[in-house]
């Protein structure tokens, strides 16, 4: 019984890892960066054009007028935390939402990543206000 239970074990472990290797997986340091509003980290997972939808702003901008804009939202509003909720992808791109805690409210947080030059890189940024408490 337990030759059985161990190869079904390794097999178990095998299809994880195989499936794992499959997809983009996001980034510790994007979710550190949420958790602590560091947007110079975050920047640098940035594509070079990003569709961010922040609040009132909706719209393509460089990497450059993103990372302005999301200072401008940071220091408005400090973090206290940052949660990845849910996530998942396929083979090239990945996606997670996520719950972030302000000192002035809660937001909805959904971003989605796809690897450029084998480097995972944010294409969409969306942050909303969550009034349902941070329960995704």
């Amino acid at each position: 019984m337990r030759i059985i239970a161990s190869i079904i074990l390794i097999f178990a472990l095998s299809g994880i890892t195989y499936t794992s290797g499959q997809s983009t997986d996001i980034p510790d340091e994007i979710t550190l960066a949420f958790k602590a509003g560091n947007v110079d980290v975050l920047s640098g997972y940035l594509n070079s054009t990003v569709e961010l939808v922040l609040l009132e702003k909706e719209d393509f901008y460089t990497r450059n007028i993103a990372e302005g804009i999301l200072k401008d939202f940071f220091r408005e509003h400090p973090t206290i935390d940052f949660v990845i909720k849910h996530k998942g992808g396929r083979s090239e791109s990945a996606y997670a939402i996520g719950s972030l805690r302000t000192r002035n409210g809660n937001f909805r947080v959904y971003f989605l990543i796809k690897k450029i030059d084998s480097k995972p890189l944010i294409h969409q940024l969306r942050i909303e206000k969550d009034d349902t408490g941070g329960n995704l």
